[in-house]
């Protein structure tokens, strides 16, 4: 594992090549961090990338092709060492591939490229997924970056807003045991706002799923805006855990999911999944900007 810099008159970011994970995203000119610090009194990672499965699975395991497999919460990636592909002053890019290790626990072969992307006060997180293989790929990925929320020395998180780039209202999935029940909350939103208070996440995540947005930002208690995560991709969740006062909010844009409750289905079958032909390239990116 190393630590890789870049940085730009307006932002400097440190990734580690263990899980590719990005580690500290600061504000060139106060050198204000807003990256959570991975202390894991509270959770002791920062920003680790889903792969190939985003969420829990039911008992922990699926069936693909017939047979069964056995993975972990959010895959494999982000507890694997990645090779170093690039780097220059603005970007840098990591790569993972299939080994033998992999197989065991997912049966395809793959190529996975994360890149991290200055441009003025924005960061790209950019993901390519390949599939060298000559049969169908199916998988889940996800990005699950946890900010510093509150920002401000002395301040509460519970007095922090989110705010969502939509009208009324946003309905959330809830989940039990971190599998999707039938339950839903109905969150109304004043001019895009939303108070994160005290039991904001006492059922875990919050899954918001079906394009309701795709511009999700934190708000200070004067109202101002400090970070926004911009991304295209049609759920997301937001997280903290629960009960614990953690100070940090993830904004998680995801291209997959959790099981569903009692899902007796395959691995090809999971809801929001990814397909990818022989030789198809898979990309896509959420973009991180400072205020």
């Amino acid at each position: 594992m190393a630590l890789f810099h870049i940085g730009n008159e307006q932002l400097t970011i440190q990734a580690d090549s263990f899980g590719a994970e990005l580690k500290s995203l600061k504000k060139t000119s106060t050198d204000t961090e807003y990256m959570w610090d991975g202390n894991p009194a509270y959770w002791k990672r920062t920003s680790p990338v889903l792969f190939p499965l985003v969420g829990a699975l039911q008992n922990g395991e699926y069936v693909c092709d017939g047979q069964s497999y056995k993975m972990g919460q959010h895959g494999f990636a982000r507890d694997m060492e990645f090779a170093l592909k690039s780097q220059t002053n603005k970007e840098v890019w990591f790569t993972l591939s299939s080994d033998k290790e992999t197989l065991l626990k997912y049966p395809y072969d793959f190529l996975l490229e994360i890149g991290y992307e200055l441009e003025g006060n924005t960061l790209s997180v950019r993901w390519k997924v390949k599939n060298p293989a000559d049969r169908d790929m199916y998988f889940s990925i996800g990005g699950h970056p946890a900010f510093c929320c509150p920002l401000d020395e002395g301040a509460k998180q519970g007095d922090y807003c989110l705010w969502f780039d939509a009208k009324d209202k946003i309905t959330a999935g809830i989940l039990e045991n971190g599998l999707m029940s039938d339950k839903k909350a109905d969150f109304d939103l004043d001019n895009g706002h939303l108070w994160i208070g005290k039991h904001l996440f006492d059922n875990d995540a919050l899954v918001i799923e079906n394009d309701q947005a795709h511009e999700v930002g934190l708000v200070k208690p004067d109202g101002s805006r400090y970070l926004t995560v911009s991304f295209d991709a049609p759920l997301f969740g937001v997280w903290s855990p629960p009960h614990k006062d953690a100070p940090f909010v993830c904004i998680e844009p995801w291209y997959g999911r959790c099981d569903d409750a009692g899902y007796a289905g395959t691995w090809q079958q999971r809801k929001w999944g990814q397909k990818l032909a022989a030789g198809e390239i898979f990309e896509a990116v959420y973009r991180i900007t400072i205020h």
